[in-house]
């Protein structure tokens, strides 16, 4: 079954090769504005027609200059009045102020979710999400002063930084959900007694966010690679004892790195479908386990996407330089979904805490013994459970530091965590790439992606060979052949290189870089060369 958040989902992916700040406006509209009303107003009092229309635009004003990650401890306050039966929305101080949000001009009125601090007879009940009414078609409302930020380089949208200056709100501004409420004598009732809880359950849409942003960013890898492997196909260089040239893919230094980059895409693209399939309920990514999946793969998604276009672009030399190839165009937006909704070392550090303590996460069954060659996927699988076991592991004995503060207990077993979170993450999306491959009944379809699986197996192996060694998981032997064995499998995967990106199916009308047609030199064409033929006459 189709879910919301599946279609959400595609909707990003689709975004994300066409243009950065439609999909950075449309995250913030349908998924944390919308989604967020939604969820919040379970009774359905507000009127979404404006913002389903698009007649007025929502945005999301959480993050405060002084109040990052850190959100829930924001100062921006929302004082109930008895008498008035409203609220007074109020910035208090410089670091109160809404960083970033898009409240500017651009497309027209605006409302927004602005989360702040509860206050009811001075008893601070916790952040809830406040439904403000930012700006018409002549500019601010009363009360609240908007001024841009400096533009970030190759986006459009725009990012201000936000105040309120005792801004009245009705009753209906407070969005408490299903989880709170206030009476219209001042009597507040929460299901949650933590006010941390309570802010969790106000901006849940973060959560889904994070997967819509993953979207966004492997579906831009995915183009770029598609664009670096045609042009590869396509682009002639010099070859020992040839006239011609050869097609610089030829080469197996070209073919190990764009192959290597291939699956990771197709690796990171089966661990998104993965954990989108196993958050899809309403209420399953409020669940420990999901948020550790969630924010692992959000981390190791986006920055696996970085590192394929970084790889495209190089591979195409200076065409990959040129906006009219599309590559360098895609690689900023890329770098925002890094950032937002969490930034992503941040987020790993939070998760890599909680698998430590056995919050959301339970480490794998050791596998039984086995041998066999480099080629076998479910060794290459075991490989991996096991590198991940030793990062628990480790991890684990880091935390005892006799003697030491919690912050230096925690500095001593960061790092190791943040290793651990990036081996859970690969071993989940190892297993996700060879279920989907085991489930192709076409030999002819699976074997590619059986070798695929291979190479991006190798390659994530590689870096812990020696660990691996050591524990005695792997021979002297098979560590000498790890570099050969990524060449024999890159080597009989080249024929299927074409193959591969074309299964990613992104239309050239959408994809649009002369680099990635045939005959491509004819975009640089000039009528008035000298090689144009003579006019008759």
């Amino acid at each position: 079954m189709v879910t919301a958040t599946d279609q959400l989902v595609a909707l990003h992916e689709w975004l994300g090769v066409v243009d950065g700040s439609l999909t950075t406006l449309a995250t913030i509209h349908y998924n944390l504005f919308l989604g967020s009303l939604l969820r919040l107003d379970p009774r359905r009092t507000i009127d979404l027609l404006p913002f389903t229309r698009l007649r007025q635009y929502g945005t999301a004003l959480i993050t405060e200059l002084g109040y990052g990650n850190n959100a829930a401890e924001l100062e921006t306050t929302a004082t109930y009045r008895t008498e008035t039966d409203t609220f007074v929305l109020h910035t208090p101080s410089l670091g109160a102020q809404k960083f970033m949000p898009n409240t500017g001009p651009a497309g027209g009125p605006k409302s927004g979710l602005v989360a702040a601090r509860l206050i009811v007879r001075d008893q601070d009940c916790g952040v809830f999400l406040f439904l403000v009414p930012l700006r018409d078609g002549q500019g601010p409302l009363p009360g609240i002063r908007m001024r841009p930020l400096s533009e970030i380089p190759g986006s459009a949208v725009d990012h201000a930084i936000t105040s309120f200056d005792q801004v009245g709100l009705p009753r209906t501004a407070l969005l408490a959900g299903d989880h709170a409420d206030l009476t219209t004598e001042g009597a507040f009732h929460s299901t949650f007694g933590s006010r941390r809880r309570r802010f969790l359950r106000s901006i849940q849409r973060v959560t889904t966010g994070k997967l819509c942003l993953s979207a966004a960013a492997l579906a831009g890898a995915r183009a770029c690679l598609t664009i670096s492997v045609r042009y590869a196909h396509r682009r002639h260089t010099f070859a020992p004892a040839s006239r011609t040239g050869v097609p610089v893919f030829d080469y197996r230094c070209h073919q190990t790195r764009l192959l290597g980059a291939t699956a990771r895409a197709y690796a990171a693209t089966f661990l998104l479908r993965e954990t989108t399939r196993r958050c899809a309920g309403p209420d399953s990514t409020e669940t420990a386990e999901a948020e550790v999946l969630v924010a692992a793969a959000k981390g190791w998604i986006t920055w696996q996407s970085r590192d394929i276009v970084v790889e495209s672009r190089e591979r195409c030399g200076a065409q990959g330089l040129l906006s009219a190839n599309r590559i360098v165009d895609l690689l900023t937006p890329i770098e925002s979904t890094i950032t937002a909704e969490g930034d992503n070392l941040v987020i790993w550090t939070k998760a890599g805490a909680d698998m430590l303590i056995g919050r959301g996460y339970s480490p794998p069954p050791p596998p039984a013994a086995r041998t066999g060659p480099l080629t076998d996927c479910a060794l290459l699988l075991d490989l991996l459970v096991r590198h991940e076991l030793y990062c628990h592991q480790y991890a684990r004995s880091r935390l005892s530091c006799p003697g030491a503060g919690p912050m230096e207990r925690w500095n001593h077993a960061v790092n190791p965590a943040l290793d651990l979170v990036d081996a859970y993450a690969t071993r989940r999306a190892a297993q996700a790439f060879l279920a989907a491959a085991d489930r192709v009944i076409d030999d002819a379809t699976r074997r590619p992606l059986k070798r695929l699986f291979q190479l991006f197996a190798l390659q994530r192996l590689a870096p812990h060979a020696g660990l691996l060694l050591a524990d005695g998981h792997l021979t002297a032997e098979a560590v000498r052949d790890l570099a050969p064995a990524v060449d024999r499998v890159s080597a009989a995967l080249a024929p299927d290189a074409l193959a591969l990106v074309e299964a990613f199916a992104i239309p050239d009308a959408i994809l649009q870089a002369p680099i990635a047609t045939d005959g491509y030199e004819a975009a640089y064409d000039d009528p008035e060369g000298p090689w144009q033929p003579a006019p008759l006459g």
